[in-house]
């Protein structure tokens, strides 16, 4: 029998009650469908010895973490030298996730952006990507990822990008990455699609945001890492390509963007 394409997660939370107790084999059936590394993404900063702990017990499995945008109001601040102090951790791989969310926590658009121009500057400092959340927020979103890149180049991928062409364009000519969810594989997605399509294939990532967001065939039900193949099937087609291409190409993406993952592969 031979093995899938190998293919990366690079945004879940195995840390959210959803997985509690299941996440050896959470991953154990990622691994099964060819997705052979995932990067678990802390969003409070209480929760990271847990999330750190986490990787540690799994090879393949990296982390990032910061403040969720709609946390930001309810958390203290991060600090930039407490996130590039968990940089120097072997398996620490990305900033954040960070951004804006004025679709449920417009009321606090002004901490939001405070905070995240402190990831930024993590990211900078660190060297790591930065992890983008958007929702709601298109112009302020890009008005920040570029006055902030003219104080000095980072490395972004805006995770479940699910905004307008406008904001994927403006993330682009930055040379950002587009992380494609099960988002892009649902019916109603077709505008979606549309920019992802239109964009170099060479800016792609592929994600779950598990346990959120299950494309089909399981749309409705928990998402896992295992999924990322159904994403990844839709976003062979948008680029003509077969499966196996697709997989090699996000592949190669990924380990563009996650220098320290890719490392750590090289190294095992």
């Amino acid at each position: 029998m031979t093995n899938p394409p190998r293919i990366t997660d690079s945004h879940c939370h195995l840390d959210f009650p959803d997985f509690a107790g299941e996440v050896p084999e959470i991953v154990a059936r990622a691994r099964a469908a060819g997705v052979h590394r995932m990067v678990t993404i802390c969003t409070r900063m209480k929760n990271e010895p847990l999330v750190r702990a986490m990787t540690e017990a799994f090879e393949g499995v990296f982390f990032a973490a910061g403040i969720h945008p709609m946390r930001a109001a309810e958390d203290p601040l991060v600090t930039v030298d407490d996130l590039v102090t968990l940089a120097r951790h072997p398996k620490f791989v990305g900033i954040g996730e960070s951004g804006l969310d004025y679709h449920y926590t417009a009321e606090s658009a002004g901490v939001q952006q405070q905070s995240l121009r402190l990831h930024i500057a993590a990211a900078r400092e660190s060297g790591l990507p930065l992890i983008i959340h958007a929702r709601a927020a298109d112009e302020d979103m890009a008005r920040i990822l570029a006055e902030e890149y003219r104080n000095g180049a980072y490395a972004c991928v805006m995770h479940c990008f699910s905004s307008g062409a406008a904001l994927a364009k403006a993330a682009l000519d930055l040379g950002f990455y587009l992380s494609m969810s099960g988002i892009a594989a649902f019916p109603k997605s077709q505008d979606l699609r549309d920019i992802f399509a239109a964009a170099p294939l060479e800016r792609i990532l592929l994600e779950t945001d598990a346990p959120y967001l299950a494309p089909p065939p399981n749309r409705g039900k928990r998402n896992e890492p295992a999924y990322t193949v159904h994403t990844a099937r839709v976003g062979a087609g948008l680029f003509g390509l077969s499966y196996d291409e697709f997989a090699a190409a996000t592949e190669a993406n990924f380990d563009r963007l996650f220098t320290r993952a890719a490392q750590a592969a090289k190294a095992a």
